[in-house]
């Protein structure tokens, strides 16, 4: 791969200061040599030059809760009550083939790049979205979904789960990397949650899950009612006597640490906030589709009081449409209450950061990998974060991952 030089109005390391007219010189390697005024980062013989004078370099965007799966799902999941909502959108999966999934899933990637996302934090049942990220040269960690509500099924839903991981284990590499996803209180008994996460701490797999999302998977966990209750119940499906809140349940059955990635948490209080730091877990943060699915606001600024690591997702296109993250950094932004970097720092560094990934990319330094998205700016040219966010999806130039270009916005 041939070294390139990118220069812009702005650069925008997200670890320092912005840079105005500035450049970033990412080896053959693909790894980020130099970042500094244009001036003063060179421009070796028969490197490719990119001049982008009106954009700004952006570290490439982490989104940090995504379906690639269920790409070919959007507007095809009515907005009903969140509980009918997940029996529509089971139903309608078991229509669909692998085959169909995995292009889903290929086409998911390519409007991630389009977007300026350049690594996803992925959960799904298909066992397809670590082959599409493999077969592209995609970046991203692949949380494998294991479900069975009934304690019964827990030795045949782990014994499943094992057979899964092995199954996509040989797309893993330094880009690809692969979790485990008990999905959630409302799915899983808590023998299987204590079950997959011995087994994944064994293996060393991450883990992932959604975990106190709404109201009525609180009503299930610690009042044994609510719509979720009832549905256990005309399956069959013993519902446990009342108990804690979703985050004490799944600190108790041991999935919560430093591994784990907590999906949505609007519902929680002051022990689950304790309960999260002390286990040290990050949170995927998804304002939009919490909002769409009316299940509340997530306390983003008492998850950045806490010293907690966030970084923001967009869920599934069955969820919200378009995969934003633009739009959910800028609804972050108003809900914490932040200044436009530092919600461009959660969709970047923050994203890297909760999924232990900081250390190879999330800011535009030298050694990380030359993930960059070229972002058009719009409004206020003195604040160039805010005109990054400003500009969306549709102001994405060109995204590069590894120093590889994978997306041009098409011309004229």
């Amino acid at each position: 791969m041939p070294a390139v030089r990118l220069t812009a109005g702005w650069v925008l390391p997200v670890d320092s200061e912005p840079i105005e007219c500035g450049a970033v010189l990412v080896g053959p390697d693909g790894f980020i040599e130099r970042v500094g005024p244009a001036a003063e980062v060179p421009a070796p013989a028969g490197v490719r030059q990119v001049d982008e004078p009106a954009s700004a370099l952006v570290p490439g965007l982490v989104n940090t809760h995504t379906h690639l799966e269920l790409t070919d799902f959007d507007g095809r999941v009515p907005d009903d009550d969140f509980v009918d909502w997940i029996a529509r959108l089971r139903a309608l999966k078991e229509e669909r083939s692998t085959e169909a999934y995995l292009e889903a899933a290929k086409r998911g990637v390519r409007d991630c790049w389009a977007s300026g996302v350049t690594t996803v934090a992925d959960t799904g049942d298909r066992g397809v979205v670590a082959r599409a990220l493999a077969e592209l040269g995609a970046s991203g960690v692949v949380y494998q979904e294991v479900f069975g509500p009934h304690p019964d099924q827990c030795e045949a839903s782990l014994d499943q789960l094992r057979r899964s991981v092995e199954a996509v284990r040989h797309h893993a590499s330094a880009r690809v990397r692969i979790g485990v996803s008990p999905h959630a209180p409302f799915t899983v008994s808590r023998a299987l949650y204590r079950a997959v996460s011995r087994w994944a701490r064994s293996e060393g797999l991450p883990i992932a899950l959604h975990l106190a999302e709404s109201t009525a998977e609180v009503d299930l966990v610690r009042a044994a009612s609510g719509p979720f209750a009832d549905a256990w119940r005309r399956r069959g499906i013993p519902v446990p006597a009342p108990g804690p809140t979703p985050v004490q349940l799944a600190d108790d059955e041991g999935a919560l640490g430093p591994d784990t990635l907590c999906i949505h948490a609007v519902q929680v209080d002051g022990a689950d906030l304790e309960r999260l730091r002390r286990a040290g877990a990050a949170i995927a943060h998804c304002p939009r589709a919490n909002r769409r699915h009316g299940h509340g606001t997530a306390p983003l600024g008492r998850f950045l009081a806490a010293g907690l690591r966030v970084g923001i997702g967009t869920d599934s296109v069955a969820s919200v449409t378009p995969l934003d993250l633009f739009a959910d950094a800028r609804e972050a932004q108003a809900i914490g209450g932040l200044e436009a970097a530092d919600a461009l720092a959660l969709c970047t560094l923050g994203g890297a950061r909760a999924l232990g990934l900081d250390r190879e990319i999330g800011t535009l330094t030298a050694g990380k990998r030359a993930d960059i998205a070229i972002v058009d700016l719009v409004g206020d040219p003195a604040d160039p974060a805010a005109g990054a966010l400003a500009a969306g999806p549709g102001g994405v130039r060109a995204t590069f991952v590894g120093g590889r270009e994978v997306y041009r916005r098409a011309t004229g």
